[in-house]
């Protein structure tokens, strides 16, 4: 994606059709990941490497090529999985690489800056810094070719035996970098010190690739609170961290952000409050979340899955919101509804901010939008429960990523394969269910095309991805949707 042409950014749904998006396939770094840091990186375990990648991630890379870039991957199939063959069709560096102007690899576009040697200069002192690298580190930085810089930037490693500085595993999920509202680019700011080598890198990413260079005075970044620095360091209140798994854009004029583990209340009011300024929306929802690491985001607990489906944690149901139970499970082992009650809901509209309207349960907020933004009917609204609603699949299944659901079209989406009793509410609903691989065999041979897939729920493989604690919703940053 190295043409000089700005490619068109704008994104006003979750559902429409994903027409371009950015990811960034698992590099080396992640096989760097030691368990006595694994929870500092946001890691839950460390993951092995080539199965994450030729057994796991690599299906995604295909079914998104399918689905925006066909021309890049039909009647290559065999080829690019024949066992002789080495990852040269995956490797951004290789000429053989795919590079899609629809399927954008992060490292693509970082490689393509680091040509500028200005840009080039300023990246790597700026690294240097964050990562206390010595002087002599820095030079030698200088002279690696733009290709190799790059990769070091992502896996903190030139070659496998030297490791100038730790690597940012937590860039696969590149939803949390950025988030495109409308025409409008709002930028992250990690809480965690892990991430903050990805949030510079994707900001000298969308200010300095001339991808972008028709949306650079529409770059929202958040500040710090002034004299911040003054402050003692846990000071929570004064800090501003936002990361994009907290913002969803369900539709034009409709932006929903959460306050969460990673985003916090002062970044939120900063988000809307540019937003309405701005005039890119007309309504923002705020959506505080218990801050647990069960949760991370508000799109680990709902996705939306088409303009009247949603798939959620049963926790942040009516039923639970009101204090019901009616499991016989949770009532003998006396299981609360896990901290539901500390759930708050307020949307705002930017001709009278001072007077938010509250909503009283997650359930509530979904099927008012499906019903006021989308104008569907109260009673066809559905809502689907991670693992069913059933004790103790729900929990379990949330902890891997049953409600972080990715859609390629309205009612299209993609999900692990590990959440079965989610996978059986899908079924129940009238979804069809297909696993990934044998999807990939229909459309390589010609039996179906991508567009004709309507209502369907494609099972990815999750055995190590999922020890990541990210699904694919986490794992896109859409940049163009119907």
């Amino acid at each position: 994606m190295a043409s000089s042409e700005t490619h068109r950014i704008n994104v006003s749904s979750e559902v429409g059709k994903l027409r371009a998006v950015l990811i960034h396939s698992p590099d080396s770094g992640l096989g760097k990941v030691v368990p006595s840091k694994a929870q500092d990186w946001l890691f839950e375990d460390i993951v092995h490497l080539n199965t994450i990648r030729a057994g796991e991630y690599d299906y995604y890379v295909k079914l998104l090529l399918y689905f925006l870039d066909e021309d890049k991957i039909k009647g290559r199939l065999a080829h690019i999985d024949a066992p002789e063959r080495d990852r040269n069709f995956y490797k951004p560096d290789h000429p053989d690489f795919y590079r899609s102007e629809k399927v954008v690899e992060l490292q693509v576009l970082l490689m393509d800056i680091l040509k500028d040697a200005a840009i080039k200069s300023q990246l790597v002192a700026s690294v240097c810094a964050i990562e206390a690298c010595s002087y002599e580190v820095q030079c030698r930085l200088m002279e690696y070719p733009h290709e190799v810089l790059a990769r070091v930037f992502f896996s903190g490693t030139s070659d496998e035996s030297e490791l100038i500085f730790p690597p940012v595993p937590n860039f696969i999920f590149t939803r949390d970098i950025g988030i495109v509202i409308n025409d409008h680019i709002l930028l992250n700011k990690p809480m965690k010190e892990a991430r903050k080598r990805e949030a510079l890198i994707a900001k000298y990413i969308f200010f300095h690739h001339p991808v972008f260079a028709g949306y650079r005075s529409n770059i929202i970044e958040l500040t710090d609170t002034q004299h911040h620095f003054l402050l003692p360091n846990d000071s929570e209140a004064e800090r501003v961290t936002l990361e994009g798994g907290d913002v969803m854009v369900v539709s034009k004029n409709h932006v929903l952000i959460g306050i969460s583990e990673r985003t916090n209340t002062e970044a939120a009011a900063q988000a809307v409050k540019r937003l309405f300024e701005k005039k890119v929306v007309e309504k923002a929802t705020v959506i505080k979340i218990p801050n647990k690491r069960d949760y991370m985001h508000i799109d680990t607990v709902f996705t939306q899955v088409k303009e009247n489906v949603w798939v959620m944690l049963g926790d942040f149901s009516n039923e639970r919101m009101k204090g019901l139970q009616t499991d016989e499970v949770h009532r003998v082992l006396g299981v609360p509804t896990r901290m539901a009650h500390e759930l708050k809901i307020f949307q705002f509209r930017r001709e009278d901010p001072a007077n938010p309207q509250l909503f009283p349960s997650l359930e509530d907020l979904l099927t008012d939008i499906s019903v006021t933004d989308f104008g569907c009917n109260p009673a066809d609204v559905h809502i689907l429960l991670s693992g069913n609603n059933e004790f103790p699949y729900d929990a379990r299944e949330q902890w891997t990523d049953s409600c972080n659901l990715l859609a390629l079209g309205k009612g299209v989406v993609l999900g692990y394969d590990r959440n079965d009793k989610t996978i059986d509410a899908f079924r129940e609903a009238g979804f069809n269910v297909v696993n990934v691989k044998d999807l990939l065999i229909q459309l390589e041979e010609g039996h179906l095309h991508a567009s004709n897939l309507k209502d369907t729920l494609i099972l990815m493989p999750s055995a190590e991805l999922s020890r990541a604690r990210g699904g694919f919703h986490c794992m896109s940053m859409p940049i163009l949707r119907d």
